[in-house]
């Protein structure tokens, strides 16, 4: 991230009301992660999150869909879990509520698990490595940064979902790191 010169700092303070909004105008238009945070915290405070959460659902359907570089199926899943956990952490930047955000990761790892009995514990370890990350990152979440009453929505899922891994992927460090259950 850029640090703001202190010269444009003094220039901004002396400019009018009419051209500082210009300026505002014209960073939005030109820069998308702007336009978001501003129609999120300033423009439709109500249903702004919701809009940007649905896109971002929509838009993890579609790098899901790409085809990823990989000679095999499970290296393909692992670069489309990576280009779809980036856009989740663009997304977590704009939107404060960590709800959205583990709805997100929720749907990546139920893509994941999907038929997965076939991809855990072969040789193409980045599979497994993109699933645990994104699956500590979901208890994380979970367990940190949410109140305690969504552990019944959620914890059901992630129990399945850590017992399904550490029975195929116990040997990384990191799946072995990870809660029983939680």
């Amino acid at each position: 991230m850029a640090k703001v010169d202190p010269s444009i700092t003094q220039a901004l303070t002396g400019l009018k009301r009419t051209e500082l909004e210009k300026l505002v105008f014209k960073a939005a238009s030109m820069d998308k992660v702007f336009h978001d945070y501003l129609l999120v915290n300033y423009g439709d405070t109500e249903s702004g999150e919701k809009e940007l959460y649905e896109q971002t659902l929509a838009d993890l359907d579609i790098i899901l869909a790409k085809r990823h570089k990989g000679f095999s199926d499970e290296l393909k899943m692992a670069n489309a879990l990576q280009a779809c956990n980036k856009r989740i952490d663009g997304f977590s930047k704009i939107c404060k509520n960590r709800k959205y955000e583990l709805d997100l990761v929720m749907y990546l790892l139920q893509m994941a698990f999907y038929n997965s009995n076939v991809s855990f514990g072969t040789c193409f370890t980045n599979f497994d490595y993109r699933v645990s990350l994104l699956l500590k990152k979901a208890v994380n979440l979970l367990t940190k940064k949410l109140h305690e009453d969504y552990k019944v929505d959620y914890a059901q899922d992630l129990n399945y979902y850590l017992k399904k891994l550490k029975a195929r992927a116990n040997y990384f460090d990191l799946v072995d790191a990870l809660p029983d259950e939680i």
